[in-house]
């Protein structure tokens, strides 16, 4: 079972309580503003900035995930 539309529009990052997106996978959900993936275990989001993965710097032309 994938994360809900609902759920997802409900969702903030936990960082700058701003938007966040479900990655291409569907597992993880991505902050742009801080770049930081937050991974999806057992279709629970960890929103824990702890355990926030850092994303990559974005290459020239790509921002996309």
């Amino acid at each position: 079972m994938a994360i809900s539309k609902e759920l997802l529009e409900i969702l903030a990052c936990p960082k700058c309580k701003g938007e966040i997106v479900l990655t291409e996978a569907g597992d993880g959900l991505i902050c742009h503003a801080c770049r930081l993936r937050y991974e999806i275990r057992d279709d629970i989001p960890i929103m824990l900035i702890e355990e926030a993965k850092p994303l990559p710097p974005p290459s020239a032309g790509t921002e996309t995930l």
